[in-house]
């Protein structure tokens, strides 16, 4: 199961999974994205099943785990990819905004987390990816709410990892930095695309924000690669990490 699979990161990873031969539940909060993604899918090795999904509740994924589960079978894998983003100085970031990133991009992670480990420890076998981002690990103006939530997002899934690895299960992140999908785009202002890519990949003394060293914005097709790693049996001695996808940008040693 892949949350957030209508676009971007989130469809890249069930697209790739179902290429090699995955039933795959794309659940978003979109149902239209999610059956678009499924369509696109057609044809593949595998499949891609859409499901729409609110992951801010919890009775709700609760109840689309057990119906999965009980149609199509045990979920060897789950990949929280889901999220959202408002960029915003802290003096005029409001209380919604703030309480809004943290029920989809942290309480929605422990609830998807909870649900299928629970049935996954009590199988003795199973993988899960959580997606966040290379902000959980370098401060950034603007982007407080996001950094948050996402930080709070990779100590979450360490001490799951812990709980859970005496019963076979593995979990893992994988942080991505800038990424060619909707949400970065949302954050070129200013300027044509082609502009704003650049000042991305050169970094800006101003915001005292990094470049990237490799000289490029990461495809979602990057993320899902490293995704699909961590959730296979190439893995199995993986647990508790956190793989940055960032092209060096955070310039981790």
């Amino acid at each position: 199961m892949v949350t957030g699979a209508g676009r971007g990161i989130g469809e890249a990873v069930a697209r790739a999974l179902a290429e090699r031969g995955a039933r795959v539940v794309a659940a978003d909060l979109d149902g239209d994205s999610a059956e678009r993604a499924a369509e696109a899918a057609a044809g593949l090795p595998g499949a891609v099943l859409p499901r729409r999904l609110d992951v801010t509740d919890g009775a709700a994924v609760d109840a689309l785990v057990a119906e999965v589960e009980e149609a199509e079978g045990p979920l060897d894998i789950a990949v929280n990819v889901a999220g959202v983003l408002w960029s915003s100085p802290v003096a005029e970031l409001g209380d919604e905004q703030w309480a809004a990133t943290f029920a989809v991009n942290t309480t929605g992670v422990m609830h998807v987390s909870r649900a299928v480990t629970r049935r996954m420890a009590a199988r003795g076998r199973g993988s899960l990816v959580t997606v966040a981002s290379n902000a959980a690990g370098i401060p950034r103006a603007g982007m407080s709410a996001y950094a948050a939530s996402k930080a709070a997002t990779v100590m979450f899934t360490k001490c799951l990892g812990l709980e859970v690895a005496a019963h076979g299960v593995r979990c893992n992140t994988v942080s991505p930095g800038s990424t060619l999908t909707d949400m970065q785009r949302a954050l070129w202002t200013g300027g044509e695309a082609e502009a704003a890519a650049r000042r991305v990949v050169e970094g800006d003394l101003a915001t005292h924000r990094t470049g990237i060293p490799l000289g490029r914005i990461a495809d979602p097709a990057d993320i899902a690669d490293a995704v699909v790693f961590l959730a296979s049996d190439r893995a199995r001695h993986i647990t508790m990490h956190d793989l940055y996808v960032d092209g060096g940008a955070t310039l981790r040693a």
